[in-house]
């Protein structure tokens, strides 16, 4: 190379460092600033100084003992070498290595340090929970080792060695490929082909290596208790491993010793050849393979395979313990359900506990419902999914269905997309949207929160939930390209936008805490390199009391504050103290707590609302998770709290004191205000609720068998798609509890089947997580979610409703949850049933109620919770034999020319008739108006006329083909016209 390319190269090389190293350096210093925003310097610079640490440290051990080796082989050269081809070609290598060649091997030590440091510090966590490792209180059943050696210790020691191996194999490599090219080892010649100080060195190494596999079988003997037992199906140390692969690692060890001293002896001190040293390597493969590997089969196969059961029935036993100890289901309460089919009990119509509670607004599908009727500008937006939380409001506590107005600014039209817009005037959301999730209005949620309109319509007189500060700084859907820049005191359009009231709007100017001050040109400079926006520096609108906002998604807040935790994907805002907070459930895990069953974290928690307002799990092996973290993040300054919520976990404890004892804030701290918001999260319940399936069998021999194991059921309205039933919170009392609660429930079959097997549920009682079921009688046929829905949706008097109800194609009839409540000693099964019309901006309407009582073959659709709760006992109480009244369906067709003319109305009937065909014009008229409480009252007139019409129908005893001949074909939403957006 001409010395220009030397130096263009040398130019490019130094620019391409220099903008590497500023790119480092500006992430460091901005997360700085932002760690600082929230009072966590302390992760951040434990978390850097750690990195840094191991970085150096496995580095400078790599590059010591590959530059070592290196230059050892280039000082034990021989100075005298035969001529031969060979070495002839080696010269001009020889010539250009040997005047720098300390050069060339500290590059090459660098090299390999650096990517040995750069692996290392990502093994920060392994060596934090090494150097705070703490005891469980509990041994293992083989080695009668502490728990806490296998969390916190064992997958440190198993990384260093895996260090050793790489760094002796490099070693090995290294020294060769020197020893060749300066005639320490021939290819080609005769006499030795290696020399005594060639040979030395190399099988020096050789014996490291060696001993190296003497301490892999040390670790290997551990690591049994982490294995898959695959006879007896379950994880841990089975019969064979304990009988025969035990003992063979241990056995290997020693001969690996013998080994390593062998080739030590042979080689250099008695033969001084590689013959014997490459024997021992043999016979250390031969022995691997016999000791390790033919001898254990052997015992599998003629010893514990004929009797599979009475060989593995203690190691069966250990695995059922340690999965129920490691996932928290050690002490779950499973009592027996009678569950038989029989007719609704006369109480179920004046139940006060179980009924009144029965929650008939679904979360999933009323996002569209808010946002159409709560939204008040395009930008605004609930998100996919709502949430459900409870308040006391009046000396009664409930649930509601939340959303929180957050700004969206996918919404934004093109015109309000530019910078200035996007990022200094819509910052914010406004309000927190509640309704109760037991109650309708007008076939539409009761709201009682986060009013924007006047007051009227389908809402309470006053805000029931209030909020001090109802502003939304941080939120669910904002991502990292959302950043606000806040607080500038700007007039006119550096304003930033409120909210509307009525023809006018409101400004504000931010005035929290929140956000990273920019306000001196340093740090403009310092984030338009980050964000690369010249902005920062060129527009009016950043000023000297800005303030910027980045992490605005209260679940990457909290997972950049905590790095350590898994999040629950389904964060939900509370309002606690007159504040919108949000709640995140944080997960302690581990992939090596012994006989523990490993579960694949996103394929356990994935259901059908996975990816719909909740985020994926990632896809990773544990065998051990707690709750230990109750997270909140303050919606309007964006403030970051770390409640301890198991105050048993080492886990949480190891991390607590690597980062200085005081990161996490004591149970006894958190204030009652928010604990009463606290619920069961939904991952770790769907992860728990996967294990019961096989873990409620405690006895080796059943589990064994896995005749009694269950599944989780696949979505009831759509069973095909293969996705199962997500589980479902509800205000509600199971037998055996002493009163409502606010709990976790799902329904599980048996493996291979759709009866009904138990109900699971989950809750806090004082403060503590608490797993309960009710479990059927294995001979019981009590139908399942998947055949209670078909069963409803197939019966005679239900199925043509339906199809009124989708008008002929023209609107969705949509399904809610299928709610599974053990009642008196029988199973009461709720389904809302939604229509959403097929025109534009339409949402979904709460048009009808699907109960069943029993199997499911007494279905009613009602209009209301309480009719159909009505009907539904009235019908169960027929006698046998008799024929319940018809029910009117849809017309039918005229009759055929020279049929019998069917007999006159009455007058009664007549009457109801024409009522029924008025309501229908009115919904048509008040559709095509856009007024939706003129909407909402027709429908009610509606179902009014038609209640109306069946009980002058009873009256005169006429047959269900005398109903009207205009069918009402109920449109599910007018269509709406979204209101103009203020333009930036």
């Amino acid at each position: 190379m001409s010395r220009r390319g030397r130096v263009t190269v040398g130019v490019l090389v130094g620019v391409f460092v220099l903008f590497t190293l500023l790119g480092w350096g500006v992430n460091a210093w901005t997360d700085w600033l932002w760690f600082d925003e929230v009072h966590y310097t302390k992760v951040f610079s434990t978390v850097l100084t750690t990195r840094l640490l191991l970085f150096l440290a496995v580095g400078a051990a790599m590059a010591v003992v590959i530059g070592g080796n290196l230059y050892l082989a280039y000082r034990l050269r021989p100075l005298l070498r035969p001529h031969s081809s060979e070495q002839q070609t080696l010269d001009r290598y020889r010539v250009a290595l040997t005047p720098r060649i300390g050069l060339w091997v500290t590059i090459v030590s660098l090299i390999v340090g650096l990517f040995a440091g750069l692996s290392a510090q990502g093994r920060w966590d392994t060596w934090m929970l090494f150097r705070n490792a703490q005891t469980f209180g509990q041994k293992d059943p083989i080695f009668n080792i502490d728990i806490g050696f296998y969390v916190f210790q064992y997958p440190f020691y198993r990384y260093l060695l895996g260090v050793g191996f790489t760094a002796v194999v490099l070693a090995v490599i290294g020294s060769l490929a020197v020893h060749y090219i300066f005639g320490g080892v021939r290819l080609q010649g005769g006499g030795d082909r290696i020399t005594n100080a060639a040979r030395a060195h190399l099988t020096t190494l050789v014996a490291v290596f060696v001993l190296f596999k003497a301490v892999a079988y040390v670790l290997d003997r551990r690591a049994l208790l982490l294995s898959y037992n695959e006879g007896a199906k379950v994880y841990g140390a089975g019969y064979a491993d304990v009988n025969a692969l035990l003992p063979a690692k241990e056995i290997l060890g020693y001969i690996s010793i013998v080994v390593a001293i062998a080739i030590i002896l042979f080689s250099n001190a008695i033969i001084r050849n590689l013959v014997w040293p490459g024997v021992s390597l043999a016979l250390l493969g031969i022995s691997a393979v016999a000791i390790g590997g033919i001898y254990p089969s052997a015992v599998q196969s003629f010893e514990v395979n004929p009797s599979t059961l009475d060989k593995e029935r203690p190691y069966i036993k250990n695995s059922i313990e340690a999965t129920r100890a490691a996932f928290g289901i050690k002490d779950v309460d499973i009592e027996p359900y009678a569950g038989v089919s029989q007719p609704p009990p006369a109480s179920l119509a004046t139940d006060t506990s179980i009924v009144p509670n029965i929650r008939l607004l679904d979360p999933q599908l009323l996002s569209e419902t808010y946002t159409q009727l709560q939204q008040a500008r395009g930008f605004y937006n609930f998100g996919e999914k709502l949430d459900i939380d409870r308040y006391t409001i009046n000396d009664r506590t409930q649930d509601y269905v939340v959303g929180v107005r957050e700004i969206n600014y996918r919404g934004l039209t093109a015109q309000q997309s530019n910078w200035l817009n996007r990022h200094t005037i819509y910052t914010h959301g406004y309000g927190v949207v509640a309704a109760p999730a037991n109650e309708v209005c007008r076939e539409q949620p009761k709201f009682v929160s986060g009013f924007l309109g006047e007051e009227g319509g389908c809402q309470s007189e006053t805000e029931l939930i209030k909020t001090d500060q109802p502003r939304i700084y941080y939120g669910e859907q904002m991502d990292d390209s959302d950043y606000a820049v806040v607080g500038s005191r700007g007039e006119g359009s550096n304003a930033e936008f409120d909210r509307p009231t009525g023809s006018n709007e409101q400004y504000y100017t931010y005035e929290g805490a929140g956000g990273v001050p920019i306000g001196s040109f340093v740090r403009r400079l310092l984030y338009t390199v980050k964000m690369q926006e010249t902005n920062f520096l060129l527009s009016e609108a950043v000023n000297d009391n800005s303030k910027l906002m980045y992490v605005r998604n209260p679940r990457d807040r909290v997972a950049k504050v905590a790095p350590f935790l898994k999040l629950d994907g389904d964060p939900y805002p509370a309002v606690v103290n007159g504040r919108v907070v949000w709640i995140v459930d944080g997960y302690t895990t581990a992939s090596t707590y012994p006989n523990s069953e490993r579960v694949n974290l996103q394929s356990a928690t994935t259901d059908e609302l996975t990816g719909t307002g909740t985020v994926a799990q990632v896809r990773e092996e544990i065998n051990y998770i707690r709750n230990s973290v109750k997270a909140t993040v303050d919606a309007y300054d964006g403030t970051v709290k770390l409640f301890q919520w198991d105050e048993q976990d080492p886990v949480l404890k190891a991390w607590n004191k690597a980062f200085g004892g005081n990161l996490i804030t004591p149970k006894a701290e958190i204030p009652q205000e928010l604990s009463d918001h606290f619920r069961y999260p939904a991952d770790l319940f769907k992860v728990q609720r996967d294990l019961l399936a096989r873990y409620h069998v405690s006895e080796p021999n059943e589990f064994f068998s896995g005749q009694d194991y269950w599944e989780v059921p696949n979505a009831p309205d759509d069973p095909d798609r293969g996705q199962k039933q997500p589980p479902y919170y509800l205000m509600t009392q199971l037998p055996g509890q002493d009163e409502p609660r606010f709990q976790l429930t799902s329904a599980v079959t048996p493996r291979g089947r759709q009866n009904l097997a138990a109900i699971i549920s989950a809750s806090y009682v004082n403060g503590q997580p608490k797993l309960e079921a009710l479990e059927l009688p294995d001979q019981s046929v009590v139908s399942g979610p998947v055949q209670v829905h078909q069963q409803m949706t197939n019966a005679t008097d239900v199925r043509g409703q339906l199809s009124v109800l989708a008008a002929d194609g023209k609107a969705q009839v949509q399904y809610g949850n299928l709610l599974s409540l053990p009642f008196g000693n029988g199973m009461l099964y709720v389904e809302p049933v939604y229509v959403k019309s097929n025109q534009q901006n339409a949402y979904p309407l709460l048009q009808r109620v699907l109960l069943s009582y029993g199997d499911g073959s007494n279905a009613v659709l009602a209009s209301s919770l309480q009719q159909g709760i009505k009907e539904l006992v009235e019908k169960g109480g027929e006698q046998p034999g008799t024929q319940p009244p018809t029910q009117p369906e849809q017309p039918n067709p005229p009759p055929a020319t020279g049929s019998p003319t069917p007999p006159a109305m009455s007058p009664e009937l007549a009457l109801a008739a024409q009522r029924v065909s008025d309501a229908i014009d009115e919904v048509k008229a008040a559709q095509e108006s856009g007024d939706f409480n003129r909407y909402g009252k027709a429908l009610a007139d509606l179902d009014a006329a038609a209640d109306a019409f069946k009980a002058a129908q009873a009256a005169t005893n006429r047959p269900a083909n005398t109903a009207p001949t205009a069918t009402p074909t109920t449109p599910a939403s007018p269509p709406a016209t979204p209101p103009a957006t203020p333009q930036g």
